[in-house]
This record gives structure tokens, sequence and C-alpha cells, in this order.
């Protein structure tokens, strides 16, 4: 999974003309959901999202993070950031998850992430939204969450 974060004074996301999700101070997430993704990326993901340290202490350095703050998170689905962009002139969106294993991952998310945190708002998978925010700092990170690579098989005794 990847998420495109960035440290707020206030976000919200809208659908049509009424707000679905809004926030004061804290993260918008931009959140895209790769094929090969399951719930342990946004399990990994929550955690980063919850703990990086993006905010600032007493003496002006990012050493604090969102559950220190208690700030909210708005989580924004947004499938165009698994695009490929390395060749030609239009994105391929091939490394995206299909429609419903990325909207079951990002609900999935959002639910491990009122479970955990008590401010979060959500955006609308599927929809044509509006994100408006104002961007504190500007402070904005890409993360992301991959899966585990296998491991190597280890040969036997005897084995040649």
């Amino acid at each position: 999974m990847i998420a495109l974060i960035q440290r707020v004074v206030e976000a919200a996301v809208r659908v049509d003309d009424r707000i679905v999700g809004e926030i004061g101070e804290g993260l918008l997430a931009l959140v895209a959901v790769q094929s090969d993704d399951g719930p342990a990326q946004a399990e990994r993901l929550l955690d980063r999202l919850l703990g990086y340290r993006v905010f600032s202490d007493d003496e002006g350095r990012m050493n604090r993070s969102l559950a220190d703050t208690g700030g909210g998170l708005l989580l924004v689905p947004q499938f165009t950031l698994a695009a490929d962009t390395r060749k030609g002139m239009r994105p391929s969106f091939g490394p995206a998850a299909p429609p419903a294993q990325g909207q079951a991952l990002f609900d999935h998310l959002a639910h491990l992430a009122r479970e955990r945190h008590p401010r979060v708002a959500v955006g609308e998978f599927g929809a044509h939204m509006q994100v408006s925010l104002v961007n504190d700092g500007p402070v904005t990170f890409w993360l992301e969450s991959r899966p585990a690579a296998p491991k190597p098989r280890s040969r036997g005794a005897g084995q040649a």
C-alpha cells in the first residue's frame, strides 16, 4: 500500500455538495492499494501513519507522531498513486488493485484506524472527490508498505 501524507492545519473531502470527511490539525493520507497488497500491508501502513514523527516537539524538531498529538487522520482512497509512470505520456494502472480488492483493503485500513485512533475521517471509495487542505510546513511524505519478499528455499541435507 502507498500513502502520500501531508501534515495539515485542516483538510476536508467533498462528494457532490456534501462533506464526507474533515479534520482539523493532523494528517491527510491519500491511500492507494496495489494488486499484491493484503491485510498485513494495511496494518503496517497504519502503524506508520500513527507513528511517523512529522509533528514538532517543544524544540521545533519533527519528533512527535499523530499518536502523540491526538490529531485527526483523514484517509482518502486514491488509486492513481499506484500508477506506473516510468515511460510514455500516459499512466498505466496495472499495479493498482482491482476495485473490489482496493475497496476491501481501504475499508480494512479505515476500520483498524478507527479502532486505534480517536479522530479518523474517510473519503468515499470510487467517488469523484474534491479534497481541500491547508498543508502545514509544507510537510509531505511518501510511505509505502510492501509485501515481504519470498524467503529463499533452504536446501536440505543430501539435496544437490
